[in-house]
């Protein structure tokens, strides 16, 4: 579903702040994988989601997305294959629009727009039950403003528009480090839900180790611009955050220094 063949990127090139942030990376996921990304910070975690979501080109390399190649595509041609939720939860949502008229938004996506009613009576009956699904009380709240929710049912509706129109890959850029813990946790498990649900393939960055080992089916661990562990199946499940930080240490030959992730 996914092919990053040997991507690098720097910024700020020919500079005093030039900065490799992207070193040969190369990623095939498979349909259905759910992929966790955990490094510290500059390891090139965010930087590959926004070189997949193409929010700016890559120095070299390419992006394949379900065989098409997507590598020369600005960010706009590549919003049908994707769905997105942001570190902040004021991203992705139309705030002064009811939480339903966001679902129609994101319900019609790539559709052509013309004169007729906003939202049809079976659209509402649809979006009522999605909203039913996330057991948070929204579907009695189909018409207020989304600006009014907080930010744990603000990044819930993020995760419905994201994932309306199944999408090819699913980005979850540090969704929950915004949110307090219990709501955090909360939104982890609503994204593993719809995942699962509709057998998505999606990346996820985070910064918790202990949410990289618990979610997803895959572990992925970055370093100075280049993936340096790749996890799956029983040896994941088996995983601890010492074994990681083990691990870290016997690939890279230095100690694991970002309290963010180990405090969390």
């Amino acid at each position: 579903m996914l092919e990053i063949k040997n991507i690098h990127k720097t910024f700020n090139l020919g500079t005093i702040n030039e900065k490799k942030a992207l070193n040969g990376v190369t990623l095939y996921l498979d349909e259905g994988d759910f992929v966790t990304v955990i490094g510290g910070n500059g390891a090139g975690k965010s930087t590959t989601l926004n070189a997949v979501a193409g929010v700016w080109p890559i120095d070299s390399g390419s992006i394949i997305i379900d065989g098409v190649d997507v590598t020369g595509l600005p960010e706009h041609k590549r919003a049908p294959y994707l769905g997105r939720v942001f570190q902040d939860p004021m991203n992705g949502t139309a705030a002064t629009m009811e939480i339903q008229e966001n679902l129609a938004l994101a319900a019609r996506r790539g559709q052509r727009r013309g004169l007729r009613w906003g939202i049809t009576k079976a659209e509402k009956a649809r979006y009522h039950e999605v909203l039913k699904s996330l057991d948070l009380g929204l579907e009695d709240r189909m018409s207020s403003k989304v600006g009014l929710l907080s930010g744990g049912q603000r990044q819930a509706v993020t995760l419905l528009m994201a994932t309306l129109k199944k999408p090819k890959l699913l980005l979850l850029d540090e969704h929950t480090a915004a949110l307090d813990p219990k709501t955090a946790a909360k939104v982890l498990e609503l994204s593993d839900k719809i995942i699962a649900e509709n057998n998505l393939t999606a990346m996820m960055v985070t910064h918790n180790m202990r949410d990289a080992i618990i979610h997803g089916n895959r572990l992925i661990m970055m370093n100075e611009g280049q993936i340096i562990l790749d996890i799956k199946g029983d040896e994941k499940k088996k995983l601890s955050v010492e074994d990681l930080l083990q691990k870290f240490e016997e690939v890279s030959g230095e100690e694991f220094a970002n309290d963010k992730a180990l405090l969390g």
